[in-house]
């Protein structure tokens, strides 16, 4: 049978990526996609996630708009690392559809209801979305069955120093989903930042001949160019949000931790952080599987299948 997922994400070159994967794999079935405002604001992430539905052929699957900005604080975008569109590289088809007339969360709150299991919730952008679904429908936290999010991280972050750019923008909303009590499995910079994609890997993709694999190999050569920057210390680009994906289909490949995390609402110097406590020194009850380790070649080769099932 397969597991039923929503995607919120705010498309963004690895958020694209990793609906991709997901769509290209039978045992995950993508009841919606929602999107968020994160890498750019909300009207163009929803422009970019219809166009790769678009490309993918998935005009079958409801899109809705979520919010405009965070819950407490203005909109925060990542034009330096996405560009002005936010999936710049690649050209992409014009989308063919469009999206359903309810916001975000109403069309979470409807798949839910409709589910006859509980729905994994896979957020890869700010959760603002997914907080305003837990607040507005909480009858309906029974009804999802794990949040499985890119976000946060148990050491330094890559926006400030203490913060990953997806709580950052909305710390508030992040609060609201880890107090939640509903399994939490996070993927934060410490495993992200090793399912890195090499020069070599680029090239392994634009060798795979269908127009799926071309625009991926479009998105890495495009997405590569801010992470070459020696401050950050890698050999190739980062793969995100892809990890929430891999994560679900082949979760031999992480390994992680069980933990309590808390986010930093408040404070001027820290805010955004996840303060994860990897060694228990509060007591307090773990809230989230925090994933630390992953096989980069075992997750370069899931990506590379998961592209040639569009041939």
């Amino acid at each position: 049978m397969s597991l039923p997922i929503i995607l919120d994400c705010d498309p963004g070159h690895d958020d694209a990526i990793a609906m991709i994967m997901a769509l290209a794999h039978p045992q995950l079935k993508v009841l919606a996609v929602t999107t968020s405002a994160g890498n750019q604001t909300q009207a163009k992430t929803l422009n970019n996630a219809l166009r790769i539905l678009t490309l993918l052929g998935r005009t079958d699957i409801e899109v809705a708009a979520g919010a405009s900005k965070p819950l407490n604080r203005e909109l925060i975008i990542a034009d330096n690392v996405h560009g002005e569109s936010g999936l710049d590289g690649p050209k992409l088809p014009d989308p063919s559809f469009a999206a359903v007339n309810m916001p975000a969360w109403e069309l979470m709150a409807t798949k839910l209801r409709a589910s006859a299991v509980p729905v994994t919730l896979v957020p890869t952008g700010p959760l603002t979305n997914i907080a305003l679904l837990l607040t507005l429908y909480p009858e309906l936290k029974p009804n999802i069955a794990q949040i499985v999010l890119m976000g946060g991280a148990a050491g330094v972050g890559n926006w400030t120093p203490a913060a990953e750019f997806n709580i950052y923008v909305d710390p508030h909303a992040a609060d609201i989903v880890f107090t939640s009590g509903i399994p939490i499995v996070m993927c934060g910079l410490d495993v992200t930042h090793q399912a890195q994609i090499l020069d070599a890997d680029v090239q392994r993709i634009r060798a795979i001949d269908n127009k799926v694999a071309q625009c991926v190999a479009d998105l890495l050569e495009f997405f590569v160019v801010y992470h070459k920057d020696p401050k950050w210390g890698f050999d190739g680009a980062p793969l995100h949000d892809p990890c929430t994906i891999a994560w679900l289909l082949e979760p031999q490949l992480f390994q992680g931790i069980d933990c309590h995390v808390a986010i930093e609402t408040s404070s001027p110097l820290t805010l955004g952080m996840t303060v994860v406590d990897r060694f228990q020194i509060t007591g307090r009850k773990a809230n989230a599987k925090v994933l630390l380790a992953v096989d980069r070649l075992g997750f370069v080769d899931l990506l590379a299948r998961s592209l040639l099932a569009y041939g």
